[in-house]
């Protein structure tokens, strides 16, 4: 099934990877996701694995948009404060601290099941600035989908089992990275405090 599906993408091309890029990142849930559909394109037709990867960017930041901004005005709209004030506060500080990395993590990792919409719904409730949201997620799916697009292109099929065998190991450096950043978070933090 998912041949058929890619020779289908390869006939519509990058615009076929923008409209499943976008429908993936608004929460619709797809057999394979992008990642080895313009894996796929890629190999098999490397002249246009890199337009692709463009597009399958601005169709994933598209859709994550509509998400947080769905989230954002839902909560204003509809939440119920449920929650202690203490809790509530509690958490809404440590999202403004952390929140962005939790959406940062799961967006630039292929392969390893980690639950992004949550952390975009949560950017959107926790009124995360979209210039901010914006350019995590920009960073992180250039970095995610030029990535596969260049695997594409010089391993060709082969880089779907490249990405499931070393899945393990993309999730150790994107565990490495978080603590990094986490790290450097606390260091800025408290600089700030003894300035």
């Amino acid at each position: 099934m998912l041949k058929s599906i890619g020779d289908a993408l390869i006939a519509f091309g990058p615009v076929g990877v923008f409209v499943i890029g976008f429908f993936d990142s608004l929460g619709v849930p797809l057999v394979g996701g992008v990642d080895f559909l313009l894996i796929y394109l890629a190999a098999n037709t490397p002249h246009v694995a890199y337009i692709a990867a463009t597009t399958a960017t601005m169709g994933s930041i598209l859709g994550n948009l509509i998400l947080f901004r769905a989230a954002r005005y839902g909560v204003r709209r509809f939440a119920r404060d449920e929650a202690p004030e203490g809790k509530r506060r509690k958490f809404r500080l440590w999202f403004q601290r952390y929140g962005l990395l939790t959406v940062f993590i799961p967006a630039v990792t292929p392969i390893v099941p980690l639950p992004l919409k949550f952390f975009v719904i949560s950017a959107g409730a926790m009124n995360t600035p979209v210039g901010r949201f914006l350019g995590v997620v920009l960073l992180a799916r250039v970095i995610r989908y030029y990535g596969e697009a260049y695997l594409g292109v010089r391993l060709g099929e082969d880089a779907r089992g490249f990405l499931t065998h070393n899945a393990w190991n993309i999730a150790a450096v994107a565990v490495t990275m978080a603590l990094v950043l986490v790290g450097l978070v606390r260091w800025y933090d408290r600089r700030r405090v003894e300035a």
